[in-house]
């Protein structure tokens, strides 16, 4: 095996580790965007604000490659929409799949949304049924019923844990819970947000459907 040989190789797995595409014959790179799903709040949570991250990647980036250009745009959206944050700033960049990518890759990427179906406790996301237990499923139902209000840890207690067949949990076990929940929502994920010092709260985005379906209420609570 040649020199080149390996090189490309090592090249192309290194594309994949880090998810970014090799670049085709006949072009060159000439720099990338590293979109960061950050917001103000998340910021000042890990002691830092948004123009001293972007002063601090900016002086990295001088470090590392002195004759880097760099050049910074803040995503603005709507106060209170919900999604993924690094979701959010790629489209509000106007992010698309670069020409000549192939249509089975694009297809490959394209999401459907998720449909919270709370008739027939289903949840699907990007057409896949998702594997909620039942636990699961009663969480995220509780808090859909209440969408834009924060539900406290002890809210969520005292309403999922009346049946007395279960120990009681405490509320860091809430957490875990929603990590968990969290986790099987995937890329929608962040219509489960966390409210500091509150609790927890649901918000919808438009890659979201409810289905309440016909009859009483599905909560029980």
């Amino acid at each position: 095996m040649s020199l080149a040989t390996v090189s490309d190789l090592s090249a192309s797995r290194t594309a994949q580790q880090t998810g970014l595409r090799v670049v085709p014959d006949g072009s060159e790179a000439r720099g990338f965007a590293l979109y960061v799903g950050i917001d103000e709040e998340k910021a000042r949570a890990a002691g830092i604000d948004l123009p001293a991250l972007v002063d601090a990647l900016r002086t990295l980036t001088a470090e590392l490659v002195p004759d880097a250009e760099t050049y910074a745009a803040v995503a603005l959206a709507p106060a209170g929409l919900g999604g993924r944050d690094v979701d959010i700033v790629r489209r509000a960049l106007a992010d698309r799949a670069p020409a000549g990518t192939p249509a089975a890759t694009v297809a490959k990427r394209r999401r459907t949304g998720l449909t919270l179906d709370l008739g027939r406790k289903k949840l699907r996301i990007d057409g896949e049924t998702a594997p909620l237990t039942y636990r699961e499923f009663e969480l995220l139902q509780f808090l859909v019923l209440r969408e834009g209000r924060t539900v406290s840890r002890v809210e969520i207690i005292d309403a999922l844990w009346t049946d007395g067949e279960h120990e009681v949990p405490n509320e860091r076990t809430i957490d875990v819970h929603v990590r968990r929940l969290r986790a099987k929502l995937g890329e929608y994920g962040e219509v489960v947000r966390t409210v500091r010092g509150g609790g927890y709260r649901f918000d919808r985005h438009a890659d979201v459907v409810i289905r309440y379906g016909e009859g009483p209420s599905p909560d029980r609570f």
